[in-house]
């Protein structure tokens, strides 16, 4: 029987490349978006037609805890059970320090770090109940060294997303794993808007010189969920090239 797993912001970026590689491996997948539809229901057509797995796409704003427990159910109810959850959706708002509003910590907050925990406190219950399960947070390698002022919100809603998994992985033994990635930079939509000269200064900080792509961060997240990481818990793992 096929595992089933739950991506948040599934559709873009590193999401868009975690909910490849697990259909790869078979999973059935719950992609969470909250506007790409169109993306979204292209990706699942792909996804089935391609690995013969089933897919459900749910629209849900993540900073609304009642969308998020409705998805929960929805997935709850198609699947049955939810053997991994990949905590990976995440915004940035680029601002100056001095120009950071308390609503722009409020909104980086409500899907960075709150929505994880609410999913991951509804989810990881559930796992419990089955005695297995892994939840797998993509935080940022902001999270362990900020040195972005620009990005004080989102550095600190990484850090706890850090945070977040070392408790979590303490509330839910011993049947569920938590683990976490810390991706650098990454070849992105995300980072699209980047200038040439500050890619360039930022490559020369990163020993293997380029930026990463959205598969290298998605296959570690596979690796985390399956049987070969059996003995990895509460742990953080840097994929970012040797960023210093």
């Amino acid at each position: 029987m096929n595992k089933n797993v739950l991506i948040t912001g599934g559709t873009r970026g590193i999401g868009e490349a975690i909910s490849r590689e697990f259909a790869k491996k078979g999973y059935n997948l719950i992609i969470n978006y909250v506007n790409s539809k169109e993306k979204a229901e292209k990706l699942k057509n792909e996804l089935e037609e391609k690995y013969n797995i089933n897919v459900l796409t749910v629209q849900a704003d993540l900073a609304d805890e009642k969308a998020i427990k409705n998805m929960v159910d929805i997935a709850l109810n198609k699947f049955g059970k939810i053997d991994v959850l990949v905590n990976n959706a995440g915004i940035i708002i680029d601002k100056e320090f001095e120009e950071k509003t308390i609503e722009d910590w409020k909104q980086t907050l409500n899907i960075n770090l709150i929505a994880p925990f609410i999913l991951t406190k509804l989810i990881g219950k559930e796992m419990v109940k089955n005695k297995s399960g892994a939840i797998i947070n993509i935080s940022s390698i902001n999270g362990i060294n900020t040195y972005h002022p620009s990005s004080v919100d989102y550095d600190a809603s990484k850090s706890g997303l850090i945070s977040l998994t070392f408790d979590s992985a303490v509330e839910f033994s011993p049947y569920v794993r938590v683990n976490c990635i810390a991706p650098g930079w990454v070849d992105t939509e995300m980072n699209k808007d980047l200038s040439e000269d500050y890619v360039k200064e930022e490559i020369e900080k990163i020993l293997v010189r380029r930026f990463g792509r959205p598969e290298e961060i998605a296959k570690v997240a596979t690796f985390l969920a399956s049987d070969d990481a059996s003995f990895i818990n509460s742990t953080v793992i840097k994929v970012a090239g040797g960023w210093y």
